[in-house]
Formats: C-alpha cells, structure tokens, sequence
C-alpha cells in the first residue's frame, strides 16, 4: 500500500510521545479495551491535534523482534486516516523483525494492506532471550490460550515487507 500521499489534518503533529503523555495513552488503550499490560511511553508515539492526543501507537522490544501495539486512534477522529499514518510509521521506524496481534478479520485486513500475514503461533520466532528482554512468543503465549481455549479471535501478524534493520 502506497502511504505516501497520506497527511495530518490541520493543527495535528506526530511526535514522540513524552512523560506527560502517560495518562492520556492509557486512557486511549483502556478506551479501546486494549492490553493494559506493557504499557511504555517512552516507545510511543502519538497523534496530538489541536492539543489533545488522538492517537497513539508503539513498537515494543523483544529479544530479537518488535512488536507493532497499542495502536488507538479515538474514536471521534477515525476515518481520516491518522491510524494508516501512525501504523506506516511505525513500520518505518522498526529497526528489527516486526510481528502484531490483533482481533477479528476486520483488523486483518487493515494491516494486510501493510503487508502483514497472518502467521500461526508455532511459527512466532523463538529467539534467544536477551538479558532483561523476554521473547515474543513469550508475550503471545496467553493469547494463544485465549484463542485455544475460549475461542477468542486472535490473529498473529507478521511484517513482510522491508524493516530499517
């Protein structure tokens, strides 16, 4: 998907997010009935317009992978494409292989058109850990229960295109 001709609306930036962004992005992720777990705003950036944060996202770091998540955008501003902008953005500040989780088809095909696939959980990388770094497949363990033993509709992704690695 060509997300070259994307742009903010009037009076919005994106930027990295900041220590006084904390509570607005977990406002943003509970609003969204998102993880609440791993919540680190110094791998976020955000969407502010007009003095409010809008939307946020972040890349999380693993032993050996990132993970795309905590991708919000409030719903009074969707539909004009800041969660296109902020996910394409995200990919091209990846520095490593870059994986997501997501829920049900209709966010599989949002970032399909970002060239992820749906990949299945054995097939999550095992990499070895780093000091203080815990794998992905670790992180996505519980998911993988969820989806086995409540049939929860857990979709894992993985980036096929080019990261700045």
């Amino acid at each position: 998907m060509n997300q070259n001709n994307l742009s903010l609306p009037f009076g919005c930036m994106l930027r990295k997010a900041t220590s006084a962004d904390q509570w607005s992005i977990r406002l943003l992720v509970f609003s969204a009935k998102l993880d609440p777990t791993q919540l680190n705003w110094q791998q976020f950036w955000v969407i502010e317009c007009n003095d409010n944060l809008v939307a946020c996202g972040q890349l999380r770091n693993f032993s050996g992978a990132q993970e795309l998540g905590s991708l919000v955008v409030a719903s009074a501003w969707r539909g004009r494409g800041l969660g296109s902008l902020l996910t394409q953005h995200l990919i091209n500040t990846a520095t490593q292989p870059l994986y997501l989780e997501c829920l049900g088809q209709r966010l599989v095909h949002f970032y399909s058109r970002f060239n992820f696939v749906p990949i299945s959980f054995e097939d999550l990388p095992q990499f070895p850990k780093t000091i203080g770094l815990s794998t992905l497949k670790e992180k996505f363990r519980f998911s993988q229960l969820a989806k086995r033993l409540l049939k929860v509709p857990v979709v894992f992704m993985e980036y096929r295109g080019q990261t700045n690695s």
